[in-house]
């Protein structure tokens, strides 16, 4: 990674996915949307897509645009299209909250927001897909490593995603009437598609790299990693084609049975991969940035454990949303955040130091954050996080506000941190801008 070219809006992404995160945990603090609401409400829907569009897929997105070139030892392709994507993801998702919020009732509809904000995203997500699908092909002579391959697939999956939602959006907005029966069936798939494959099974790809990168573990694929790619692509294939085409013929729940078991594999040989990673690492004092991602991996466990019961006791479709909030806020927002923690120091430091490296003292990443200060706000959104699972399948909604709103504090902080890091407060002032530095603009890495 050192002396790999920087992305110029990564910084950016992260930027504007953090703003939508907040936004999220203030609607929730608020009360708007899901569980106020019934979980196919319109105000659930703008608050699933702030969360799912706004906040994961921007942030990963942005570290896409940084790492794979890492993952692949490749230059980025086609990285003037980064900021054109960026544009179309805002400008599609604004339109995409228009047309909900006008189905509402919250606002006068005066454009076809659903048209729009269906080619905006298409063409958004198609740029994104272009850009790392361009620079995935450029390695292919030599073998994809497995990481890539996690994130090959989960840009299949996110082209299925953006797909799917189009054909939703037609319909709600009345182009496609003939086609409304596929919501029934579309929509596990649309869901399946964009959380387990697009979200999940490409956060899992970059954390086999950026995992081992920090604690200096050995990143070798093993066969548990393997397996786990098989069974995850498996599972995903048949989550988002064999599942809803059974049902639409049959009642049969063969396809979701193998899915989930192909699953649960592929998430278990995750796990032994994980516990590899933090038992063989070289670095020995575990940095808060992997201590968090712990507690991230623990919710994905608690998800899993959580599917399973409801399943077992047949209350799934009554708690879906508490099952999907743990798996947003808890295993992916959780990941990322604790990932953020680090990446945007490591960033920083690239960018500033990077280039004097070697010919003037410089400090540590370790010395952009103060970990003492801010491991509190981590476990502060952690345990709000279950707090707030816990008062969902209690229907508590009253209790559930309070504890978004204590996600909301908890990120507020955590945000506040990354920021300082971004313009060196944590650093001592004498070794903050040796001769030759420059000091990093908060959204606009200037590559070298």
């Amino acid at each position: 990674m050192i002396g790999a070219a920087l992305s110029r809006w990564t910084m950016a992404y992260f930027a504007a996915a953090f703003g939508f995160l907040l936004l999220a945990e203030a609607l929730m603090a608020c009360g708007y949307g899901f569980p106020a609401v019934a979980i196919e409400a319109p105000e659930t829907l703008v608050l699933v897509h702030v969360a799912a569009i706004g906040w994961l897929s921007l942030l990963m997105c942005g570290a896409l645009f940084q790492f794979v070139p890492v993952l692949v030892a490749q230059p980025l392709q086609g990285g003037r299209l980064v900021l054109p994507a960026l544009a179309c993801l805002l400008a599609g998702l604004a339109c995409l909250l228009a047309g909900f919020l006008a189905l509402a009732g919250t606002v006068a509809p005066h454009l076809p927001a659903f048209p729009i904000a269906g080619v905006l995203l298409a063409a958004g997500f198609g740029l994104m897909a272009w850009i790392v699908g361009r620079t995935l092909w450029s390695a292919r002579s030599g073998g994809l490593p497995m990481p890539a391959r996690f994130v090959a697939v989960g840009l299949a999956c996110l082209l299925a995603t953006a797909a799917l939602g189009v054909t939703f959006v037609l319909v709600l907005s009345g182009l496609l009437p003939q086609a409304a029966g596929v919501l029934a069936h579309g929509l596990p798939a649309h869901a399946a598609a964009g959380l387990a494959g697009w979200l999940t099974f490409t956060a899992i790809g970059v954390s086999y790299r950026l995992l081992p990168m920090f604690m200096l573990a050995p990143d070798g694929a093993r066969r548990t990693t393997h397996l786990a790619w098989w069974c995850g692509s498996a599972a995903l294939l048949l989550a988002v084609v064999a599942v809803p085409l059974e049902q639409a013929v049959s009642d049969s729940w063969l396809a979701a049975a193998l899915a989930g078991l192909c699953g649960c594999v592929a998430l278990s040989c995750y796990g032994a991969d994980l516990v590899f990673f933090y038992r063989n690492r070289r670095r020995k004092a575990i940095e808060l940035n992997s201590r968090s991602a712990v507690a991230a991996f623990a919710c994905l466990c608690l998800t899993v454990l959580l599917a399973l019961g409801l399943l077992a006791f047949g209350d799934l479709g009554r708690y879906a949303g508490a099952l999907v909030f743990l798996a947003a806020f808890g295993w992916l927002s959780g990941l990322g955040l604790s990932q953020l923690y680090k990446i945007v120091p490591f960033l920083t430091w690239l960018e500033c130091y990077g280039p004097v490296m070697g010919r003037k003292p410089t400090p540590r990443v370790q010395d952009l954050v103060a970990e003492r200060r801010d491991g509190p706000w981590f476990i502060l959104y952690f345990a709000a996080v279950v707090a707030g699972t816990v008062m969902l399948l209690a229907d508590r909604p009253d209790f559930f506000r309070l504890a978004a709103g204590l996600m909301l504090t908890a990120t507020a902080a955590i945000g506040l941190e990354l920021v300082l890091a971004r313009r060196l407060f944590n650093v001592a002032e004498d070794k903050r801008l040796p001769e030759g530095t420059v000091r990093p603009r908060l959204f606009l890495a200037t590559p070298r």
